[in-house]
């Protein structure tokens, strides 16, 4: 099994030592304190190319560059890494969304981001991917499920300092699903469409509960 952070035995210095004399072998240590992180993003790259089905430790330690024992000692199993893992991915496109918002002043320019988000390029598609790789996991793992749950709520919040918490959460379900419809689609709605469907959204609703 691989040590912490790639510690390792090495031969002392000078070769070694005379047999039976207690010495000739020291240990050393290489500074990886990132390793556990590297291996995350690792698990996080293969998910998205394979899916939760495709994932093993062979092909995250393939991906990550480190011996299969050291995937065995940073996590308990399989299902820890991937959630670990996903619990990784939700702080970054938590901390990711937020900061969309830092310099929107005017309606305009907040629902341009938010036609932005739905239309993002490979990165967003690869984000994406792995949110709804999570979501589907969620359904049957009711731990995971508290993680889509406080993401939901995270990204409500932000949504709802520009909109109000009713209309928050009306948006956040248009743009879920329309992030999936641009995943899916081969014939994609244009950025016009997809800007009045987000604007209609953000209209009062008349009637009791609006």
């Amino acid at each position: 099994m691989d040590p912490p952070d790639g510690e390792t035995t090495e031969e002392a210095a000078g070769g070694p030592a005379p047999a039976g004399s207690g010495v000739g072998r020291r240990r050393t240590r290489r500074n990886d304190p990132g390793r556990k992180v590297h291996i995350l993003d690792a698990t996080l790259d293969v998910i998205a190319e394979r899916g939760m089905a495709g994932t093993t430790h062979r092909h995250i330690a393939a991906r990550a560059g480190v011996p299969l024992g050291s995937i065995t000692y940073h996590f308990a199993s399989l299902t820890d890494l991937q959630a670990q893992a996903f619990a990784r991915h939700v702080e970054l496109q938590s901390t990711a969304f937020r900061s969309l918002f830092e310099c929107v002043e005017t309606h305009e320019q907040f629902v341009e981001v938010l036609v932005d988000l739905v239309h993002g390029g490979p990165a967003r598609h690869r984000s994406a991917v792995l949110g709804f790789e999570l979501h589907l996991a969620a359904l049957r793992d009711p731990g995971l499920r508290a993680l889509t749950q406080a993401w939901t709520a995270d990204s409500r919040t932000v949504l709802a300092r520009f909109t109000g918490p009713a209309s928050a959460a009306r948006l956040d379900a248009l743009l879920e699903g329309m992030i999936m419809h641009v995943l899916l689609t081969t014939a994609p709605e244009s950025r016009e469409r997809t800007r009045d469907a987000i604007d209609q959204t953000l209209r009062p609703v008349d009637g009791p509960g609006s």
